[in-house]
């Protein structure tokens, strides 16, 4: 027995790169098949729960799916945009509560969504730990963000500027985190939530400075016109909203003109939402609505079809490499043959020299097998977010 150990060991060894060769196909053929049901699966899952739990949504014109994955994943990087003045619209026609989501910025690659506290009722988010955003400035972020960036209460986030070349003014805003969420498994777990006017902070639409009324800074100011005062560029503009400089900031314009990402109406029955989505289809141009559920299930088709194909595609491909692989087996054997003669010459029995036959197709096989589960181990745990990724970017 150790002897015949021995020789498969070597024989193995002495032809590693075909065997190989041979695993690495074989644990492809199979391991890709069973990866992209997996990850189709869970992607539609997803998708379809959080399109139902989402039913309607309010966006600029645009691309019906983008508004959609933009208000569900915060995926969009650069949304359309609608004036604030829409929230108020939404709540005039009496049919729903109006949610405002601005979602243009990030953090360190998460998004920063700007919203109301209805939201977190909305979808029903706990805290773990500290309490929702009061003031401007502050943050609330998700559990994948605590852990991923090692944060906990008290701690700060920055946002990113959105280019190194940026002069439209804006500038990253530090921001003290105030509350962690707890686990959701969706994508609120992955994003940093402040008050809709920290957003609008952040794009420059509202700032804060220096007091210009104070005898220091007399000389920093080039023109007085009433109430407004214009000065020099050495005015200290603050990168961080404090309770001493809190009620510096202010916004220049009306906020109703401000813009936002998107809207979810929250309708209070299905007649509401009937009302509604007649309301906007009908007699708003400016605004789109649209069925979340709709959207993502065509998205979803899509997804499917595409997967049928790539699974025929693999299916013959497979077909292919077994037939290789067979032929690989069957000419090794004949090659062989030698080999057995000599075996049986010096006492070898007959289930010995079978045995060292098949030791080839053995690794091969079991090989392949490990390799395989390990692969569609790791595709069940990281694959599903790796193809939204590349959906939604």
């Amino acid at each position: 027995m150790k002897d015949l150990l021995y020789l498969s060991v070597n024989y193995i060894r002495h032809h590693r790169v075909k065997l190989l060769v041979l695993t690495l196909a074989i644990t492809l053929v199979s391991w890709l098949p069973i990866a992209i049901q997996s990850i189709v699966d869970q992607t539609a899952r997803q998708l379809s729960q959080r399109a139902e739990r989402t039913p309607l949504v309010i966006g600029a014109p645009g691309s019906p799916l983008e508004l959609s994955l933009g208000s569900l994943y915060f995926k969009t990087k650069t949304p359309e945009v609608l004036p604030y003045a829409e929230v108020a619209a939404v709540r005039a026609t009496g049919y729903a509560r109006a949610i405002p989501l601005y979602y243009r910025f990030r953090v360190q690659g998460y998004p920063l969504v700007g919203t109301s506290p209805d939201y977190f009722d909305y979808r029903g988010l706990r805290l773990s730990s500290g309490r929702h955003a009061a003031l401007l400035g502050e943050a609330v972020i998700g559990a994948q963000v605590a852990r991923d960036m090692q944060l906990t209460v008290g701690d700060h986030v920055i946002s990113s500027p959105e280019s190194v070349f940026d002069l439209a003014g804006v500038y990253p805003l530090k921001m003290p985190v105030v509350g962690i969420l707890a686990p959701g498994f969706s994508p609120d777990d992955e994003a940093v939530f402040v008050d809709i006017k920290t957003a609008w902070v952040i794009q420059g639409l509202g700032h804060g400075h220096q007091d210009l009324n104070r005898k220091e800074a007399l000389g920093q100011i080039l023109k007085r016109e009433g109430d407004n005062i214009i000065a020099n560029a050495s005015v200290r503009q603050f990168n961080e909203i404090t309770p001493d400089n809190l009620d510096s900031f202010h916004f220049h314009g009306d906020n109703a003109d401000n813009p936002i990402s998107a809207i979810i109406p929250v309708p209070a029955d299905k007649k509401s939402a009937a009302l509604l989505l007649g309301h906007y289809l009908e007699e708003r141009s400016n605004v789109q609505i649209v069925r979340s559920q709709r959207v993502i299930g065509e998205l979803l088709d899509t997804l499917f079809t595409v997967r049928d194909y790539i699974v025929v595609g693999i299916a013959i491909v497979a077909l292919a490499t077994a037939t290789v692989a067979l032929l690989v087996f069957y000419l090794s054997l004949r090659l062989r043959k030698g080999e057995r003669f000599t075996l049986a010459r010096i006492g070898a029995s007959r289930w010995q020299i079978q045995a060292l036959m098949a030791t080839e197709v053995i690794f091969v096989l079991l090989l392949s097998a490990v390799l395989s589960a390990i692969l569609i181990a790791l595709t069940r745990q990281y694959g599903m977010a790796l193809l939204q990724q590349l959906l939604m970017t």
